[in-house]
């Protein structure tokens, strides 16, 4: 009996390392395939950058899950990368954002606006806010007739529940080193100076907004600021607007190509995930957004706050 028992324990252990090892060298191999899998699919003369989700300038990930966002400095090194690639001659960023940081933003629309290569925007569903910041310095914006453009504006809003404290016989004890260090903080009511100093940012973002779409769009600055309710349109009616150039899909975005450079075009698609280091190290950083309403809430004083600021 005791021999039996022994010799089962040798085949229990066994099975274990033997479940260990293929555990091993499956994770391992999982591992491998993210360092050296290839960051671009297909060969050819176009590049397609995408510009999905929500814009930032990091974004939160771990080996088994995806954030979900356009990560500003990965799409600015594949547009670099694109531009040293003598086999590419345009390049075409596919754009799918409601928006996001206005850094973020800036940061794709700065390395579009520099390429030395020729780029369209191509606006799918959505393009929005920082979405349409990204677009603009484009030579031409493609869209789809159906698709949501626009969102020229900041909004701001935030929480107070001073009274709800009251209620449940709590205090906020204010403790802070500079007058405005807890400007828009829930605790409390925000003062009408506070307001002034918020709507201040607001507005000095707006006209930056404004800007810049007056400038890439090659439109009055009245004009652009008329449209710039906060709204969106659809394509049909951004291209009635001259927002954009063209109605369509991709096959439009490479027509138009073709046309320009005499070329027959043939796509590489550029992928923009995140490095292996990337997904080990991580961020923290969190982005508050809500869909069509702006470029984000990096104006957001402190973490702590209540107020969000979104353009």
């Amino acid at each position: 009996m005791g021999k039996t028992g022994r010799s089962y324990g040798w085949l229990i252990a066994l099975i274990v390392v033997v479940l260990f090892v293929i555990l091993f060298f499956a994770f391992f191999g999982f591992i491998l395939s993210l360092l050296f899998q290839s960051d671009t699919v297909g060969i050819g003369n176009i590049a397609v950058i995408p510009v999905s989700g929500i814009i930032v300038t990091e974004a939160e990930e771990s080996v088994f899950t995806s954030s979900g966002y356009a990560v500003s400095s990965r799409i600015t090194e594949k547009i670099e990368k694109a531009n040293k690639d003598r086999s590419i001659r345009a390049i075409i960023v596919e754009i799918n954002s409601p928006g996001g940081s206005p850094v973020g933003s800036d940061e794709i629309a700065v390395a579009i606006e520099k390429s030395e290569k020729p780029v369209v925007a191509l606006i799918r569903e959505i393009g929005a806010s920082g979405g349409y910041w990204v677009a603009a310095p484009a030579d031409v914006i493609v869209a789809h007739r159906n698709s949501l453009v626009g969102s020229i504006g900041v909004i701001a809003s935030y929480v107070e529940f001073p009274d709800l404290l009251t209620r449940f016989n709590a205090t906020y004890n204010r403790l802070v080193a500079g007058k405005y260090k807890d400007a828009g903080t829930p605790y409390k009511e925000m003062t009408k100076e506070e307001e002034m100093l918020f709507q201040k940012l607001l507005d000095e973002l707006y006209e930056d907004f404004i800007n810049h779409v007056a400038t890439y769009r090659k439109l009055d600055h009245d004009y652009v600021k008329e449209l710039a309710t906060g709204w969106v349109y659809t394509g049909r009616e951004a291209k009635e607007l001259r927002l954009i150039d063209e109605l369509g899909g991709r096959e439009k975005a490479i027509e138009i190509i073709e046309h320009d450079l005499n070329i027959t075009a043939s796509i590489v698609e550029y992928k923009t995930q995140a490095s292996f280091l990337d997904i080990l190290a991580g961020t923290t950083q969190n982005s508050a957004y809500q869909m069509g309403r702006g470029v984000g809430d990096s104006l957001t004083t402190q973490t702590q706050q209540g107020i969000k600021v979104i353009a």
